[in-house]
């Protein structure tokens, strides 16, 4: 080992997005593995942002660092979104509560530089939830704290956090950061009241970070707290319902003195000229590109009970674009599970195998329907070989 090397992260395993291995060919390949929305943007928008590259983009230039106009978008979006939801009575968030990132990592990133590094904090997850939360600490030296969920309806245990919080409270390391997904990733099963009224009730000393990667998808939010609740920050991202997963466009939304030291700790010309060009036109066509949600969600309903009824897969109800399944009895084991994505790899379906189950987009109609028709064949093979 290279002796100026961290001995903690020669043997760290980093995320894989894409698991290797070749693809096979003569059939369909689907990707239902990394939570995609299954459409691109539509013709005439790529046309319109082709023209914006051509005559507007000055390739030699910098990209501007403040993200105003981008923000100022953002935070409309936000308030026109929440008011929907809440009946117009929620408090409107200011741009300047608008923190723009290299995708959601790198908020998450900077979120963890600017409340943990040096030994100051550590931060706690639930398991199984994104992996990027304690990966990320880890790539920074920053203990990760973890407590389980519930096997059969995914809820925090409560009582393990409050416990690991307050021990960790004793020591010069305490727990900074709490980090949550509303929905979780990849159980699909959004925050209940207890989980919601636990947080709410933490010290004001520990920072929520509650992400809504899948806000279009659950429509549930709780930007109209953030006002009475300085430790409390969003995320949320353009990668999904909005279509811009080659951009990596994320954002948090958090209180003004959080959001002013986020801009001083990410990296400088972070977002691309035309990465900010695109997200500038999603939120301008946000209702011709959002319309595709309802059609997604009803794709979701469609695809979780074909797959109920195939023998020996277990599914639970989702609150995004992705579903949950793990396999029945004796059979659920990682063994069986790689095997049963093996099988449909090899078939040309991409799933995840992950948290202890398997988690499968939500894809177009054409794709949901070879997905049934994968998963019928790969579970009759995994079933054969054990």
């Amino acid at each position: 080992m290279l002796e100026f090397l961290r001995p903690d992260l020669v043997e760290f395993v980093a995320y894989q997005a894409h698991p290797g291995g070749e693809l096979p060919t003569g059939v369909e390949i689907d990707r239902l593995d990394t939570n995609e929305c299954p459409y691109q943007l539509p013709e005439a928008l790529k046309e319109k942002l082709c023209l914006t590259y051509q005559n507007l983009i000055e390739t030699n230039r910098y990209p501007g660092g403040d993200h105003t106009d981008l923000k100022r978008a953002i935070a409309q979006y936000v308030n026109e979104a929440c008011s929907a939801i809440a009946n117009g009575t929620a408090e409107a968030i200011a741009p300047g509560q608008i923190s723009v990132g290299n995708g959601s990592d790198e908020l998450i990133r900077s979120i963890l530089i600017a409340t943990c590094v040096g030994g100051r904090g550590r931060v706690l997850v639930a398991q199984p939830t994104f992996g990027m939360y304690g990966i990320l600490a880890q790539t920074l030296g920053i203990p990760v704290e973890r407590v389980g969920r519930s096997p059969k309806t995914f809820e925090i245990d409560l009582d393990a956090a409050r416990q690991v919080i307050a021990q960790a409270q004793l020591t010069p390391s305490p727990v900074r950061v709490v980090w949550m997904v509303h929905p979780n990733s990849p159980t699909a099963n959004a925050l209940t009241t207890a989980e919601l009224n636990w947080l709410r009730g933490l010290p004001p000393n520990i920072l929520v970070v509650i992400d809504e990667a899948y806000f279009e998808f659950s429509r549930r939010t709780v930007v109209g707290e953030l006002q009475a609740r300085p430790n409390w920050v969003v995320l949320r991202t353009f990668s999904k319902a909005f279509r811009l997963a080659a951009h990596r466009v994320g954002y948090a939304i958090a209180n003004p003195e959080l959001s002013a030291i986020l801009e001083k700790v990410r990296l400088p010309y972070n977002l691309p000229s035309f990465t900010q060009a695109a997200a500038l036109a999603a939120l301008a066509h946000r209702r011709d590109l959002l319309a595709i949600v309802p059609e997604i969600l009803t794709e979701r309903d469609r695809l979780l009970q074909q797959l109920r009824a195939l023998p020996g897969l277990e599914l639970w109800d989702s609150q995004a674009n992705f579903l949950y399944a793990r396999l029945k009895g004796a059979a659920n084991t990682d063994e069986a599970m790689a095997h049963l994505v093996q099988q449909l790899k090899q078939q040309g379906t991409l799933i995840r195998h992950t948290g202890g189950g398997l988690r499968i987009t939500v894809g177009s109609p054409a794709e949901n329907a070879r997905t049934v028709d994968r998963m019928r064949v790969a579970l009759a093979q995994t079933v054969a070989s054990r």
